[in-house]
């Protein structure tokens, strides 16, 4: 690809959630992300719109971050009425399985559920819900040698195959 941006990575990734410091307790002492950042305003920069919040911000290896809007009410983050729940998420990766197997039975001593480990292929993975109702995904790449550059090769093929059969399976229905 030739017009490929100059992205260098994640700089973080953000969640509405219901109350700052249920978030920070649950993503800093039973996950174990520091918490790095908590800005407090009372507009948005972007659009100038009035609104008291807290935006904070947790920190992982790779310098990127996972953050929160708590806007102050308590309410608890709608997940969308169209989507399954499994769809959005979030898949924090750890260096190795023992990791994630730390991590699982850490969430579960503290009576997270948690589902997995799930064996995709090419990554294994627990998965969990936050209390604001974001699925969490920790996960480790277990993919064999050249996996990855097999799959690059035919992605455009893989996704072009998907969206004929899509278009198929909605104009019969």
């Amino acid at each position: 690809m030739t017009n490929r941006a100059p992205i260098a990575g994640l700089h973080h990734f953000a969640f509405p959630c219901r109350d700052a410091e249920e978030t920070r307790a649950f993503y800093e002492d039973l996950v174990g992300l520091p918490l790095v950042h908590c800005l407090r305003a009372g507009a948005v920069p972007s659009t100038g719109q009035e609104q008291e919040y807290a935006h904070i911000f947790f920190e992982m290896a790779d310098g990127s971050c996972i953050a929160f809007f708590d806007l102050g009410t308590n309410v608890q983050p709608l997940p969308s009425p169209n989507v399954p729940s499994w769809v959005h998420h979030i898949a924090l990766q750890m260096p190795t399985l023992d990791d994630v197997m730390l991590a699982k039975a850490r969430l579960e001593s503290a009576g997270v559920s948690v589902l997995g480990v799930t064996d995709h292929g090419f990554v294994k993975s627990i998965y969990f819900f936050d209390p604001n109702g974001l699925r969490v995904e920790l996960t480790t790449r277990t993919e064999p040698e050249g996996f990855l550059k097999e799959v690059a090769r035919t992605a455009h093929d893989d996704l072009a195959d998907w969206t004929a059969k899509k278009q198929q399976r909605l104009t019969s229905a």
